[in-house]
């Protein structure tokens, strides 16, 4: 954990509008590691992003100052990763989702947040929708990058989209283990293992970093008790498919919740998913739109278009 905080610390450098970073303490105990950037800007409705699986606040580097120009932005590391608290979350997948979103729920009302413009990816994104189920009275516009677990899982085959690389090969070393089994095994060698397996994270950091800062980040993040990713295992049927897919229940969201969603066009995500939810929410604002040149990680494979979408979006709430 303090290797974490090391170099979390020499990713926060580069910001240069005013942030604080700090510990949020829920009812429960628990904690959630908390940025907030331009805290002064406290006229309009915040922007609060959720990361994605095996994820923390310091890969949304390329996104905090251009989203914090003209309104607060908030990220948090969700419970059971990052430097947030890692307890022991139910077995079964309602009740580990329950407690993600209770979290979040939980988080909003200490940090007294009225109400927010909600941003998730991947898992985040899941979640992010999870929660506008339950609480949409808090969203003023939910915003979708790359969402996990929206899609049925096909019945067909031929239908299922491949996995990434990476992933196979992880998949093939650990078999059914958790998912990031292998960089707690690995020790000291993890960063090089992270680096090896995705180099494509040191090049869309580049600008800011020249060494393995974000390689060693990811390793840090999921070196410890693997509390979340327990979690998120208990949700999936296999790493692309959710056990209580989205789909199914998007049509709960209140009708007045508008909701955008954001893919990279080489993601390996189900883009179609997004004209799914227009036909379940007829009645309701849907957006949905692909970034060119972005795979899954939208917002740091193209961050100054992601960004500008963004931002476009927050200026059209207020």
């Amino acid at each position: 954990m303090s290797q974490l905080k090391n170099v979390e610390a020499r990713i926060l450098q580069c910001l240069q509008n005013k942030f604080l970073a700090r510990y949020v303490s829920l009812p429960n105990q628990n904690k959630i590691w908390t940025v907030t950037v331009s805290p002064e800007l406290r006229d309009r409705t915040p922007l609060v992003m959720v990361h994605g699986f095996g994820g923390g606040v310091g890969l949304w580097i390329l996104n905090m100052d251009s989203l914090s120009a003209r309104r607060t932005l908030h990220t948090f590391d969700l419970l059971g990763f990052g430097r947030s608290s890692r307890p022991t979350f139910p077995r079964d997948p309602e009740g580990a989702e329950d407690e993600f979103v209770t979290s979040i729920e939980t988080w909003r009302e200490t940090m007294g947040i009225p109400s927010m413009i909600l941003l998730g990816h991947s898992l985040g994104g899941f979640l992010a929708t999870s929660y506008s189920i339950k609480y949409p009275e808090r969203v003023k516009h939910l915003i979708l990058v790359d969402p996990w677990g929206f899609p049925l899982r096909p019945t067909d085959p031929s239908e299922i989209r491949a996995p990434p690389t990476w992933f196979k090969a992880v998949v093939s070393v650990l078999g059914r283990s958790n998912p990031l089994a292998v960089l707690r095994v690995a020790g000291p060698w993890g960063p090089g293992l992270v680096q090896r397996f995705r180099p494509d994270f040191k090049r869309k950091f580049a600008d800011f970093f020249e060494d393995d800062t974000i390689s060693e980040y990811i390793y840090h993040c999921n070196a410890q008790n693997p509390s979340g990713e327990t979690a998120f295992k208990a949700m999936m049927e296999s790493f692309g498919w959710a056990r209580r897919p989205m789909l199914e229940r998007i049509h709960l969201i209140r009708k007045d919740v508008p909701i955008t969603m954001i893919y990279g066009a080489n993601t390996w995500i189900d883009t179609s998913t997004g004209k799914k939810v227009k036909m379940q929410r007829p009645d309701s604002y849907v957006r949905d739109m692909e970034i060119e040149g972005a795979s899954h990680h939208v917002y740091a494979d193209q961050p100054h278009i992601f960004n500008s979408v963004v931002e476009e979006i927050c200026d059209s709430v207020d």
